[in-house]
């Protein structure tokens, strides 16, 4: 009753799965991965104790086709299962047992799996697989977006939309680098669940994407006026401490702390800042 992909940078620092359903909650019950380790999706009727397994197999260096293969082997469910496993090196595997309701398949390849069930159509994995072969361009957590996109444009799930999840690792890439959880973000039950995952994407992406060197300013000059004067009318005026404190203040309060940099600061964070203090306008 669903359409996943999972896959892994290519320096195999990234794992992730993006994934959809005409089901409650997907991204509760199909995801399931660790940094620099790998990670599977287990659906269909779902064995929840593949995640765990799985990740054990994988950790020893088992290959993604053997953790499939020793996974439904122990199983006698099997045939009502789905699972998408790939690990730190090599190709993906993917499995679609006989009594999946059509249509049902998957495809995989080096560093991926696509796999899907009660589809419209194979058009929804070859839309996956297309899409995440063809922008190596984006960021991983985007990619991974842009493949689940393109596999709900195909037709996705035949039954309708419910959820949508998108869950990514890498080694001290969460939050202050304090977890390996570099996205978890789930749409639960929402008309457009894959098109809300891309607003939250992009939520996520401005508090905790990590500013890039190459484009930040310094807090001198004009730089520093234009910040203080918008910092005053955001209710934060600079003070006895000096102009970086009013503007940490300022930041905790719109949880960009991520983005701040002593003595400079990110284009993305004055541009929120320009924003959120830019005047109203309409009737």
């Amino acid at each position: 009753m669903t359409f996943s992909i999972v896959a892994r940078s290519a320096d195999g620092l990234v794992h992730g799965i993006a994934v959809a359903s005409k089901f409650l909650a997907a991204g509760a019950l199909v995801p399931a991965a660790e940094a620099e380790v790998g990670a599977l999706a287990s659906q269909a009727h779902a064995n929840l104790a593949y995640r765990a397994q799985g990740l054990t197999m994988l950790r020893t260096g088992v290959p993604a086709a053997d953790v499939v293969a020793g996974l439904i082997a122990a199983d006698p469910g099997r045939d009502d299962r789905q699972l998408g496993v790939v690990g730190a090196t090599g190709d993906g595997a993917t499995w679609t047992g006989p009594r999946c309701h059509p249509w049902a398949g998957g495809q995989s390849g080096d560093g991926w799996a696509a796999q899907g069930n009660i589809l419209a159509g194979p058009e929804v994995i070859d839309a996956l697989r297309d899409t995440w072969l063809g922008r190596a361009d984006l960021p991983f957590p985007q990619r991974l977006l842009a493949a689940l996109v393109a596999g709900d444009r195909a037709g996705g799930d035949r039954r309708g939309r419910q959820s949508a999840a998108l869950f990514v690792v890498q080694r001290h890439g969460g939050y202050a680098g304090t977890g390996d959880e570099l996205v978890d973000l789930r749409v639960d039950d929402h008309r457009d669940p894959v098109g809300e995952l891309g607003r939250l994407l992009d939520i996520h992406t401005l508090l905790f994407g990590k500013p890039d060197p190459a484009t930040l300013l310094d807090l001198t000059g004009p730089v520093a006026d234009e910040v203080a004067a918008l910092l005053a009318a955001a209710g934060h005026p600079v003070g006895a401490a000096g102009l970086e404190e009013a503007l940490d203040a300022w930041a905790g309060v719109e949880n960009l702390e991520e983005r701040i940099v002593p003595g400079r600061i990110d284009p993305v964070v004055l541009d929120h800042l320009r924003r959120t203090t830019a005047p109203a306008t309409g009737g």
